[in-house]
């Protein structure tokens, strides 16, 4: 997508989703993304179905373009040294394995400074180093569930929703690779690298947001609010006569737009929805007045009602919906991606950054497992190809693709 980090180099040891993403928004800039990978199987979200082309699981391919793979054993000391090795030329180490498992191979921030005090190290882990428990597993759905993601997600009365999207997982990725971005400028300054730690827990606590706040202060515990906003009225979606949308007239300018769209001058004048505060504690029944008012014509007919009278509101799509959106595909959000180990194009959903066109170029193929040992030891370890044909040998490292791209 861009050349803006073409000059930085990423270890990418990641599994499934936080660290694959945050390394794939790194390469989606122009770095370097090397995903080191074990020889019993790889990133386990290779093996995710449900869909697979030829054999490569769709799930592994929407997060690994942009990358080259490399297969090591780090559990044994020569595979370490093979890494140690590429982390003497890299700058950026990110990792999403279970606390303790750094240690445990010998990779971890205070042993790389030795090879390299430059290097960047990332971890994203589930509860913090320095937490009870630290060395307990976790994954998205635990972090929605106990840091209060679940809570405020569905119907007030229903039971706790997850959201539909791994949404701790993928924001802790942008966290990462936010964070590494500074720990970069900070290099340049200093010349010593940092260690970085993105905790998902803390990740899915930050995006508690304003509803934290508005517990802290006034010791109220929210609970879910479906498709509307505790604090603004109207937030929310509406009943048309074949389905819903959602409108946003909550301020002074767009209520009135609303009520002159629904050419309710009843509405307009009721002191019960005159303000934003009276429509908060009367919400019920403007909800219920709106309801009736938006069944008599479908949805298609209100958005273009709406849109001409100036009220924020949209269409609520399903996913097929929303990758076929005309805003979609004029910001190029849905992509075609070469897999040139299989000998096919695909699609998925685009890097949302814009920049300027000069140096953009295509997506770069997400790797088979192993497609570049021999190329990324010959080039960046400066192994010779003897050393390479020894380690192939000996199992140390293993080339899984006949070809290398």
């Amino acid at each position: 997508m861009s050349d803006c980090l073409s000059d930085i180099r990423v270890l990418e040891l990641g599994q499934v989703l936080a660290g694959p993403y945050a390394a794939m928004i790194l390469g989606d800039l122009g770095a370097e993304v090397i995903k080191v990978e074990s020889p019993a199987g790889g990133d386990s979200a290779r093996r995710t179905p449900p869909h697979f082309y030829k054999g490569e699981s769709i799930y592994f391919m929407a997060l690994n373009r942009n990358k080259r793979s490399v297969v090591i054993d780090l559990a044994v000391k020569e595979g370490r040294r093979v890494f140690y090795d590429l982390v003497r030329k890299s700058d950026i180490v990110i990792d999403n394995l279970r606390f303790g498992v750094l240690e445990q191979l010998e990779i971890d921030h205070q042993v790389l400074v030795q090879y390299n005090p430059r290097i960047i190290s990332c971890s994203i882990n589930g509860y913090g180093s320095e937490t009870p428990d630290r060395f307990k597993p976790s994954f998205d759905l635990m972090m929605q569930a106990r840091g209060g993601g679940m809570s405020l997600t569905g119907v007030p009365g229903g039971p706790p929703m997850r959201m539909g999207v791994s949404i701790s997982d993928h924001v802790a990725g942008i966290y990462a690779a936010t964070g590494i971005l500074a720990a970069l400028h900070e290099r340049a300054r200093t010349g010593k690298g940092r260690r970085l730690e993105v905790p998902l827990f803390s990740t899915m606590i930050s995006l508690l947001s304003y509803e934290a706040a508005l517990h802290l202060y006034s010791g109220e515990t929210p609970g879910p609010v479906g498709s509307g906003h505790r604090s603004l009225m109207p937030y929310n979606a509406v009943e048309t006569r074949d389905g819903h949308i959602v409108i946003d007239a909550h301020l002074p300018k767009f209520w009135s737009a609303l009520c002159a769209a629904l050419q309710s001058d009843a509405i307009a004048s009721d002191p019960r929805f005159d303000t934003l505060d009276v429509r908060n504690r009367n919400r019920d029944k403007l909800l219920e007045i709106l309801n009736g008012i938006f069944a008599t014509k479908t949805s298609r007919e209100w958005l273009a009602i709406l849109d001409e009278k100036g009220v924020p509101c949209a269409p609520i799509n399903d996913l097929k919906a929303a990758l076929e959106d005309e805003i979609t595909k004029a910001l190029h959000m849905v992509v075609d991606i070469e897999h040139k180990g299989i000998g096919l194009t695909f699609q998925a959903v685009g890097n949302p950054i814009g920049m300027s066109k000069e140096g953009e170029g295509p997506y770069r193929s997400p790797p088979l497992l192993g497609e570049h040992t021999t190329a990324v030891l010959r080039e960046i370890a400066e192994y010779s190809d003897l050393e390479i044909a020894r380690l192939l040998r000996d199992g140390v490292v293993t080339q899984k693709a006949e070809t290398e791209s």
